[in-house]
């Protein structure tokens, strides 16, 4: 399952998303499964993610994203990503 929201500031500092590592990745396409659970936070960019057994969603720069262990999907890199994230 792949869910999308937009934090606010305050929730922000409160899951100390500032101090979570950084990934970046240039315009792309490529397979993808998640062997445990992440959150990341957009700091640029957009990327479309398609589960195998799903519908597309489009994320952005300034959205919230959880990706849940076991998902398998394809990443579709429309705009080059900056992004947090954090494996839990």
């Amino acid at each position: 399952m792949i869910c999308v929201e937009t934090p606010t500031e305050a929730t922000l500092l409160e899951m100390g998303v500032s101090q979570w590592p950084i990934w970046t990745k240039e315009i792309s396409e490529f397979p993808w499964f998640y062997d445990s659970n992440e959150v990341c936070y957009l700091l640029e960019g957009e990327a479309i993610v398609t589960p195998d057994q799903g519908e597309a969603v489009t994320i952005l720069a300034g959205d919230l994203v959880r990706f849940d262990q076991g998902l398998s999907c394809t990443w579709k890199i429309v705009d080059p990503v900056r992004k947090h994230y954090n494996f839990f």
